[in-house]
């Protein structure tokens, strides 16, 4: 089946055309529905005849929040060409990695990183466009504005086939050491905001103001096409400062928030949560990590029954699994703990390591087939093989059901760690501090930790008359990979258990910081 998005976005325009629908915080920009269709029409006549980007031509977005808004799905969607954002907070030598796999024609972004990836932009013959004004000009640098100058706001009349077209790419952590590239297709996105609706409870209406600070690029930028087709407006956020997040809701009237487990813990001790009247917020989604249920009672006390949890994944980007608030309200706190109910939106299965279903209360791994399931990674059919089976995704969480379908994660099949919301693989932060001359082999794994969830440490083992700093290899590391995935914490050791074909056996040394506790995910 085809369809013409732009046709979609003119009817939404049409019913809630002088509503507020997008506000860029920072940048003190303001559209309303109307406009924002209009625009975006605009960007995707641009894109064609400005930049001649057609249909298996990719563009890529380096860019926070307000910039990447303009690009996002209503923009996307409307286009020939697939778009590939990335986490704008990832290092320069993730970045290459990732414009060199993906081979992208042209590349948005932020100004300030012009001095550091204009050169290796340019060499590789990618058109590079700025989105603000640069503060000189430069040879081959075009800008977002000039571009869209005179460009038509009429429908770009594009119509793609929602489930074989890919429009969107995302990176996600990569098992072997470097990241695989998920694709959309236009219904993997409307399933997802399907997922939204399907709720008894009204979460997004034409009242919504939906502030987002964590990035777009990720888990937060699914709720943009619910709140888009219910006349809502997104309010985006650039930095992320609780401080100016609290003054953010206090100003813009924010109704609903999407945060970390991280996050809502820092804003019991926050002075500025007391401070600035927060009062306006009706829905806290939370996810990408297991809340703790007394954390979780103390923000109820707080805040008022305002949360939802949601459980998915880059690869099924929905809910397939929600705690509602009546649910926070009823529940014991044993299910507190879990990931929430089922929905029908989605088929679960927890299987043992035939890939045959369990019984309610036996642990395996968690299986995930529906609309929003993605076909596989970008050239990656090795991934691809190994992960989906007959349109299920094997997420590598390990969990059980209970007897009326609560799901339970106790812990991860695959080596990745979840730290304030962002997934780490291990393997990764491995290879960046083995390239680091003093060390000789390192383990890495996810430790408890109260703020965070769990930390990335690092056990590593020097090579013979070589000495470094843990500061130092934290910094190396994050040069290499970026401040997120660096290690918090390093222990040296004198050997580290491997097997007996050389392999590290993470799971022995991760178990001796997580003995005594009946669930290996915090």
């Amino acid at each position: 089946m085809k369809t013409n998005f732009a046709r979609l976005t003119g009817q939404i325009a049409m019913h809630h055309g002088n509503r507020e629908a997008l506000v860029n915080i920072e940048r003190n920009r303001r559209f309303t529905h109307d406009q924002l269709h209009r625009f975006t029409n605009r960007v995707a006549n641009m894109l064609r005849e400005r930049l001649g980007l057609r249909r298996g031509d990719t563009y890529l977005c380096i860019l926070e929040n307000d910039n990447l808004s303009l690009l996002h799905a209503w923009t996307a969607l409307k286009g020939e060409a697939a778009a590939c954002w990335t986490n704008f907070r990832d290092s320069i030598d993730e970045h290459r990695w990732q414009i060199d796999f993906i081979g992208p024609r042209v590349v948005f972004i932020e100004n300030g990183l012009i001095d550091g990836y204009f050169g290796m932009l340019h060499e590789r013959g990618i058109t590079v466009v700025c989105m603000d004004p640069p503060a000189s000009p430069r040879d081959g640098l075009l800008y977002f504005e000039d571009l869209l100058d005179g460009v038509p706001d009429t429908d770009p009349g594009v119509e793609s086939d929602v489930t074989q077209d890919v429009l969107v790419y995302r990176f996600t952590g990569g098992t072997t050491g470097k990241s695989k590239c998920a694709q959309y297709t236009m219904d993997n996105w409307l399933a997802n905001r399907d997922s939204f609706y399907a709720s008894p409870e009204n979460w997004l209406d034409a009242g919504t103001r939906y502030l987002h600070m964590a990035p777009i690029s990720h888990g937060s930028g699914l709720g943009l096409l619910p709140t888009m087709f219910r006349g809502g407006c997104t309010v985006t956020q650039n930095v992320p400062d609780l401080r100016q997040w609290c003054r953010n809701v206090q100003e813009q009237r924010i109704t609903v928030a999407m945060m970390v487990p991280t996050l809502l813990y820092r804003l019991l001790d926050l002075p500025e949560a007391t401070s600035y009247d927060l009062s306006s917020l009706a829905t806290c989604f939370y996810g990408a990590a297991p809340m703790s249920p007394s954390k979780l009672r103390l923000l109820q006390q707080r805040f008022g029954n305002i949360f939802v949890q949601a459980y998915g994944s880059t690869e099924c980007m929905q809910r397939v699994a929600v705690l509602t608030k009546a649910d926070h309200a009823t529940v014991s706190d044993e299910r507190l703990g879990s990931a929430g109910r089922v929905t029908a939106q989605a088929e679960v299965l927890i299987v043992d390591d035939s890939g045959k279903p369990v019984p309610p209360g036996v642990t395996g791994e968690i299986w995930l087939r529906s609309r929003a399931v993605i076909s596989g990674y970008y050239n990656n059919a090795e991934g691809t093989a190994a992960e989906f089976e007959n349109g299920f995704w094997k997420s590598g969480d390990l969990g059980y059901l209970d007897e009326e379908g609560f799901l339970f994660i106790v812990d991860r099949k695959k080596d990745m760690i979840i730290s304030g919301g962002f997934n780490v693989y291990a393997v990764e932060v491995e290879a960046a501090l083995s390239s680091h001359p003093a060390v000789a082999i390192s383990a890495v794994v996810g430790v408890p930790d109260e703020q965070w969830g769990e930390i990335v440490h690092a056990e590593v083992v020097l090579k013979p008359g070589c000495e470094v700093s843990t500061e130092a290899l934290i910094e190396h590391v994050k040069g290499r990979i970026g401040r997120f995935k660096a290690p918090k914490s390093i222990v040296f050791v004198a050997d580290i258990p491997v097997s007996v074909v050389g392999k590290v056996q993470r799971r022995q040394v991760r178990e001796k910081y997580w003995k005594d506790r009946t669930r290996r995910v915090a």
